[in-house]
């Protein structure tokens, strides 16, 4: 599931703190926040694609909704 999908279904503060520390290495309890909301995410890092996209939202942007290989939809 893409990233415009789980994110409005992960709590509030898990979502500022994606935006405060973009780019790095995400808790254990967001990343199972994530899971529970149906995203997926390799290891503790969110893909380059959705750290663009988080930027995007933090700077107020509506950005499009990430690219999603065929093999992950």
């Amino acid at each position: 599931m893409s990233i415009e999908v789980w994110w409005p279904k992960i709590p509030k503060k898990s979502r500022q703190f994606l935006v405060a520390n973009n780019g790095d290495a995400v808790p254990g309890d967001i990343v199972a926040q994530i899971v529970r909301a149906g995203g997926e995410i390799s290891g503790s890092y969110l893909s380059d694609e959705a750290v663009d996209w988080v930027e995007a939202v933090a700077n107020g942007e509506e950005p499009d909704p990430p690219i999603v290989p065929d093999d992950l939809r």
